[in-house]
């Protein structure tokens, strides 16, 4: 067998071993998967649009921590701001302050053994969240914690799409500013922010938490309604799908990333043929290579039917929003795309109360005249690299 039928080789049973952890990987977690569902809540609400203003108050709240202080990010980084987090949360601990980490095991990648030696030497407790681990190394690999939770004292909460690291503050040259929605929570919300932070520690820690009752004092009611909701790659998309499907005048959708599935899609094919109108806010600029590329193809469509695309200019947008009929508005950390929908541990807020609505699609229309409007023609391309980065981007959409 010469050289060139061994790498062939090597590569169909490379190609074969793959598809069989993915999807052997996926069947033990649909088949193990139990999902959380909670009650509409009444909170007061805040949205911060840049990260500045949200650091500022966030550090501030945390360095007010009286009893317990438990985060889950996505990302932190080795520079300045993650220090200084870090260099919080120390101080914290020695005062006699529950301090608990949780961050995504890829997320982490810049985080060091000396960051976390020196956090766990002042008392706080670390934990990696969705190690990769056998047999389904791939899929392990795949599924990744993305949901970004704060709760202090059991009282405050933050969800959103910020993580930690320069670029969040308008630090990174390419990148900023930073354009992101992140939601701070005063009320009887902040219990199912504690819950769903509570569930992934003790699975990821692999620790049981016995008493429980001091994570969750007496909460009062807040001015809006809403509901937490939180998705492990299961849900989310059938819950878009519904609120697309009932939708009567708009849809308004802010997100980094516009690479839908099959079923969402073709909602929101439908919802424009029968006139509903549909914004769609995406980045000018990318963080990631193809997600653009991938996108194009569905952009194209719904442009066709009569949809409004608009790219952002001013920095990079990385908020996830979706705003129906002006009745229900959700933001939280899910991408509209399919590694939202079908991986990714994500939560989401869906609110229903209109002023907080009103103010929500005042930052979205302040970010679309931030924006330029996208013509079909722009983006179409007869450039053969460009076609082939499309092609390459939609059959690996799921990943990127």
């Amino acid at each position: 067998m010469n050289t060139l039928a061994i790498v062939i080789s090597i590569l169909i049973l490379l190609v074969i071993w793959l598809l069989l952890d993915f999807l052997l990987g996926r069947r033990k977690h649909l088949r193990t998967f139990k999902p959380q569902f909670f009650p509409i809540r009444e909170s007061d609400i805040n949205m911060f649009a840049a990260g500045p203003a949200l650091f500022h108050d966030y550090f501030s709240e945390l360095k007010a921590a009286k009893r317990h202080i438990h985060i889950s990010f996505y990302i932190v980084h080795d520079d300045d701001i993650s220090l200084q987090f870090f260099d919080i949360l120390q101080k914290k601990a020695q005062e006699g302050v529950e301090v608990r980490l949780m961050v995504d095991r890829l997320g982490a990648k810049k985080v060091t053994k000396q960051m976390i030696e020196r956090l766990e030497k002042s008392g706080a407790q670390f934990v990696f969240s969705q190690e990769i681990k056998p047999p389904f190394l791939f899929y392990s690999l795949q599924v990744r914690n993305h949901r970004k939770i704060t709760v202090i004292d059991g009282k405050t909460g933050y969800l959103g799409g910020f993580n930690i690291g320069k670029e969040y503050i308008d630090l990174d040259p390419k990148l900023t500013p930073w354009r992101d929605y992140h939601l701070k929570f005063k009320g009887e919300g902040v219990q199912d922010l504690q819950t769903c932070f509570l569930r992934d520690w003790q699975r990821d820690a692999k620790l049981h938490i016995h008493d429980m009752s001091p994570y969750f004092p007496p909460l009062e009611k807040g001015q809006y309604s809403h509901k937490i909701f939180p998705t492990e790659g299961i849900h989310l998309e059938s819950t878009f799908s519904d609120l697309i499907h009932d939708a009567k005048h708009s849809i308004r959708i802010g997100t980094p990333y516009f690479i839908p599935g099959k079923r969402v899609f073709r909602d929101l094919q439908n919802a424009v043929k029968r006139g509903v109108k549909l914004e769609i806010l995406v980045p000018a600029m990318s963080d990631h290579p193809l997600v653009k590329e991938a996108s194009y193809h569905y952009l194209r469509t719904l442009i066709r039917l009569g949809a409004y695309v608009y790219q952002y200019q001013k920095g990079f947008y990385h908020a996830k929003v979706m705003v129906i009929d002006e009745e229900i508005c959700d933001v939280g950390t899910a991408n509209f795309d399919k590694r939202s929908f079908y991986l990714n541990l994500e939560i989401n807020c869906f609110t229903y109360d209109r002023n907080y609505i009103e103010q929500v699609l005042a930052v979205f229309k302040q970010d679309q005249s931030d924006s330029t409007a996208v013509s079909l023609n722009s983006l179409k391309s007869y450039n053969p690299w460009q076609l082939t980065k499309e092609l390459v981007a939609r059959s690996v959409s799921l990943f990127l």
